[in-house]
């Protein structure tokens, strides 16, 4: 029986074949992408909300209310005011209501159409908006912006820089300024600043927004919608073939290709787009729409603008790049087909949910007693006997005036036969205020069992008799 032995010659170096490395990166080498300017209606809607949300934003800051900052979170007296409003801590369930409501409103949106919200009033699109428009205005429009960075450092290069960054630095620490104005009252911080006696930490807030603000709107951009928000991530969730998105319609455009404006694209055998790039041109992301949608389009409508604009001087019909739905697209619909898919299901229970909640919340905020009470066992005396066959129990009372008026308050004690406050029962508590008060309560031996026995503090404002909160106790009995 014979064995084969492997061949142990070793290979001639002919026979090697050299394969070359292919290095790979982990992410994706950005691309510097250069906006160019364009006008239009949806380009007219986004300048109205960047100028209605900065005028809310820079000004409601300096309204005034009853004497006070109209909009004001007092982190240091945990106040919080707005408006005519006071909430303090125990109102954390508002805040979870307007969480609730935030969230909801922008799964309907998004079913309904699309990124709304990203493409007109999303803070990082208006910054970006503005920045973009000061840097247009100091170095010009897309073509000028990409000569200027080709070209090599010049005197006038470095002024048209620092003059655009000092713009952007200024606008950054502005916002910064006046996002900390939320939070110190706006004209006490313009007084710290001017005197250079501003705190540690009103400094580091200024800075860090301020920072966030220059570096996000100023130089990430696009990268902050593509990689650092998680919106864009789990938007395809709440899309389906009915959700109004930016389109382009390739039934109509393709096959695409330049042309004259007097030539029979029919004829030759082409479709309306005629491959200008204007839709990539205008697009804040720099994405083709031409693709499908991608998870980069932020639905800014700006290439619907840029392709209109083309279209009209082609002489062709408008809505080449559209709002439109999947359906509406392979199934040709008109507008009215569109608006009655609409009300579908998913946007009919997002609809009667946020509506249930935004009612019951403003009925809550509508009824809502200006007053708060606390009641606390004094655990130093639980209960002892004091005579005449009178047993007396200590509480200390915490009274929460939250409204903008003094107001004076009546306690009184109810539960058990003959128990009464033996000690101060009328209290006086300044506006926005809370006072905390002993109360001594006394009740007759044998007018309850003994061990715990429940019992009700009541307070009620004097001549408000609509400001009234009852809560409860326990009375101990030896």
């Amino acid at each position: 029986m014979s064995h084969s032995v492997p061949d142990s010659t070793p290979p001639k170096p002919e026979n090697f074949k050299i394969i070359p490395l292919q290095e790979e990166t982990l992410y994706e080498v950005r691309q510097k992408i250069y906006p160019r300017a364009v006008s239009g209606m949806f380009a007219n809607w986004r300048w109205g909300m960047v100028w209605f949300t900065q005028v809310l934003f820079y000004g409601l800051c300096w309204l005034e209310w009853n004497g006070r900052q109209a909009v004001l979170f007092d982190l240091m007296e945990r106040k919080f005011y707005i408006f005519g409003l006071v909430f303090w801590p125990q109102d954390v369930f508002y805040l979870a209501v307007l969480l609730i409501i935030s969230a909801l409103s922008l799964f309907l949106f998004t079913a309904i159409a699309g990124r709304l919200f990203c493409g007109f009033a999303c803070p990082q699109t208006v910054y970006t908006e503005i920045f973009l428009w000061i840097e247009r205005k100091i170095e010009g429009d897309r073509l000028a912006r990409m000569k200027l960075d080709q070209r090599p450092f010049s005197w006038r290069k470095f002024r048209l820089r620092a003059a655009k960054h000092g713009a952007w630095i200024a606008l950054a620490l502005w916002t910064g300024f006046t996002f900390v104005g939320y939070f110190t009252p706006i004209k006490t911080l313009a007084q710290e600043v001017m005197s250079a006696s501003l705190g540690p930490w009103e400094t580091f807030w200024i800075l860090f927004y301020g920072f966030a603000t220059y570096g996000n709107a100023g130089w990430m951009r696009e990268q902050v919608c593509k990689y650092m928000c998680p919106y864009a991530r789990f938007q395809s969730v709440m899309f389906d073939s009915d959700t109004l998105i930016v389109t382009y319609d390739g039934g109509r455009g393709e096959p695409r290709g330049s042309r004259g404006k007097k030539t029979d694209h029919k004829a030759a055998g082409l479709g309306d787009c005629v491959d200008c790039a204007i839709c990539v041109q205008v697009c804040p992301t720099g994405i083709d729409i031409r693709n499908g949608l991608q998870y980069e389009c932020i639905c800014c409508s700006a290439c619907i603008d840029g392709c209109d604009q083309v279209m009209d001087k082609m002489g062709y019909p408008r809505g080449l790049i559209r709002y439109s739905t999947e359906h509406a697209l392979t199934q040709s619909w008109g507008r009215r087909e569109i608006a009655a898919h609409v009300l579908r299901p998913r946007t009919l229970v997002y609809s009667a949910i946020l509506g249930a909640i935004i009612i019951a919340a403003a009925a809550a905020l509508y009824l809502r007693v200006p007053l708060k009470v606390d009641v606390i066992r004094d655990r130093a005396t639980l209960t002892r006997e004091v005579g005449d066959g009178l047993v007396e129990n200590v509480y200390r009372l915490q009274i929460m005036n939250t409204s903008e008026e003094p107001r004076r308050f009546l306690l009184e004690v109810s539960g058990l036969p003959g128990i009464q406050i033996v000690t101060e029962r009328i209290v006086e508590v300044p506006p926005a205020s809370a006072r905390s008060v002993s109360a001594r309560v006394r009740a007759p031996q044998g007018e309850g069992k003994k061990g715990s026995n429940r019992i009700y503090f009541e307070v009620r404002a004097i001549n408000h008799d609509q400001v009234f909160v009852r809560e409860k106790a326990s009375f101990l009995l030896p």
